[in-house]
């Protein structure tokens, strides 16, 4: 069977303070009327149903996701206990998968990001599968729109035919984010799409690459399988979990997995990682602003403010600003430095101030 895997156990430490440990970026309404995790989940029906649908999160996080999506059973949330990286969190969904059908394929795929052209999403998807089920390792590669350095990239070799009309390509090699030169450079030759994130294989497959790259977790997974469904569970992978190493899936097992293909795709992808991707996604009125909640806006141009409506927002002679007002914190910063609202957290953190983050 296929069921595709929603990685949702991100914090979103860019998009704070509307982001935050019980409430992350994937449980907010950013783009439209429904959260990111329920677009996340709307757009897999009806290729997908409920019961074929995992999610892999926080603790803090399932209450919270779960209430957003009744349909999806309970059982199909998976708990990390503490975040080690993409590599584990494929992994553990992988264990718990093989043990429900050791015959399945799995999509890895995405809480937090945008796609507008679904019916196209899941007919690459379908087309995936098919390819996953020869024994292919599938990634999904987005056309690049612009030389970005924000992205990792994956390169394609020589095609490899066509699936139900959808073309792929043997991967030669992941390269991490470029420069901005480098980013040209490689976009000049037309063999590169950014790195997406999203992966189609049969669990057999991924599994024998996690033995064969990374033993040492293999590992901690065949220890903690003979628990899987019992009372023991909870105890165990709390045992084994904080001895688990971090690790990425692309350096982990990717970099240096045999037999990987890419299908590059264009579906209206975007990332929705940090405040300024919103420019990209929601309207914006004459002067480049997004205003959302009470606001009166003299001279503002090419600015983004996001408050409430019971506190008045005034901004005046300002541009390529972003402005985040909740009802305990207010976010204001540059568009060239959003990146660093992070070390906001960081320090809010260090500082023991768990009220705020």
């Amino acid at each position: 069977m296929y069921y595709a895997v929603i990685m949702a156990g991100g914090s979103g430490t860019r998009l704070w303070p509307l982001s935050r440990t019980n409430t992350p970026k994937q449980a907010l309404k950013l783009v439209g009327e429904r959260t990111m995790f329920q677009h996340a989940v709307d757009r897999l029906a009806p290729l997908f149903a409920p019961e074929q649908i995992m999610v892999v999160t926080k603790a803090d996080h399932i209450k919270v996701l779960a209430s957003q999506t009744p349909d999806l059973p309970i059982e199909n949330f998976l708990v990390e206990p503490e975040g080690r990286g993409t590599a584990p969190a494929i992994g553990l969904a992988a264990l718990h998968l093989r043990k429900r059908d050791p015959e399945a394929v799995m999509a890895v795929l995405t809480a937090d990001h945008f796609i507008a052209d679904t019916e196209g999403f899941r007919k690459i998807l379908a087309a995936a599968e098919q390819v996953a089920q020869k024994g292919h390792l599938v990634t999904l590669g987005i056309k690049p729109t612009a030389p970005s350095s924000a992205f990792g990239y994956v390169q394609q070799a020589e095609s490899l035919g066509t699936e139900a009309g959808v073309p792929f390509f043997r991967m030669k090699r992941f390269v991490e984010k470029p420069n901005q030169t480098e980013a040209a450079r490689m976009l000049a030759t037309g063999e590169y799409s950014w790195n997406s994130g999203m992966f189609i294989w049969r669990v057999d497959r991924i599994m024998a690459e996690f033995e064969r790259q990374m033993p040492k977790f293999y590992g901690q997974l065949a220890e903690l399988e003979p628990s899987l469904g019992t009372p023991d569970y909870p105890a165990k992978i709390s045992q084994i979990w904080p001895q688990v190493g971090e690790q990425t899936i692309d350096y982990g097992v990717m970099e240096g997995a045999q037999d990987v293909t890419v299908i590059p795709i264009e579906i209206g992808w975007a990332d929705v990682g940090s405040w300024t991707s919103l420019f990209d996604l929601l309207p914006v009125d004459a002067v480049g602003n997004i205003l959302q909640g009470a606001h009166v806006a003299i001279d503002t141009k090419n600015t983004l403010v996001m408050g409430g409506e019971k506190r008045l927002i005034a901004t005046i002679g300002i541009e390529n600003l972003v402005i985040v007002d909740t009802e305990d914190a207010l976010l204001i910063c540059t568009r060239e430095r959003e990146q660093d609202v992070r070390a906001v957290v960081k320090q809010l953190k260090q500082a023991g101030h768990t009220n705020w983050f």
